[in-house]
């Protein structure tokens, strides 16, 4: 026998009957905390997507190093990896585009095949990656007009591999 709702018993005397929603305190709960999270993870997001300053700069070395290698080493030739120290670029042409410094990072100085050359002195100076994984000995001294950061790229000329050292 089926009940009818009308006759379904009532929850007693002082006892409200509970739907299955929520309250608006506990909305207001959830919705303050899912807040303060957005509050301090986005900032770090945000940081971590748009690369600024002295991480791009040592980023995009990396990487142009990096491309420049393996260039080499897939083609079996000569790779260079060409610094305009003036104009604050670099690349290295069929592998990584032309690349500028952003406009806070400075270049102090650069090391190649055992000549210190200023940057005012030199037009283009181009680093050579050759197909055995190797490189000619190179190193870049950059820095951050914003805070002092020094950062110095370095090849290893056996492995042609990039290596970062940052002071203050």
């Amino acid at each position: 026998m089926n009940a009818h709702p009308s006759t379904l018993p009532s929850p007693g005397p002082g006892r409200a009957r509970r739907a299955g929603a929520f309250t608006l305190i506990e909305i207001l709960v959830v919705v303050g905390i899912i807040g303060l999270t957005l509050t301090m993870g986005v900032p770090a997001f945000v940081r971590a997507l748009h690369k600024e300053g002295m991480r791009k700069a040592q980023s995009d070395l990396l990487e142009a190093c990096q491309k420049a290698r393996g260039g080499a080493i897939l083609k079996a030739g000569t790779q260079t990896l060409i610094f305009r120290p003036m104009d604050k670029t670099f690349e290295a042409p069929g592998v990584f585009p032309m690349t500028t410094l952003p406009p806070e990072i400075s270049i102090q100085s650069i090391l190649l095949n055992g000549m210190q050359l200023a940057p005012e002195d030199a037009e283009v100076v181009t680093v050579r990656f050759f197909a055995k994984g190797t490189s000619d000995e190179f190193a870049i001294v950059i820095r951050s007009d914003q805070d002092g950061t020094i950062c110095t790229v370095t090849l290893d000329e056996v492995t042609a591999l990039a290596d970062i050292s940052a002071s203050r």
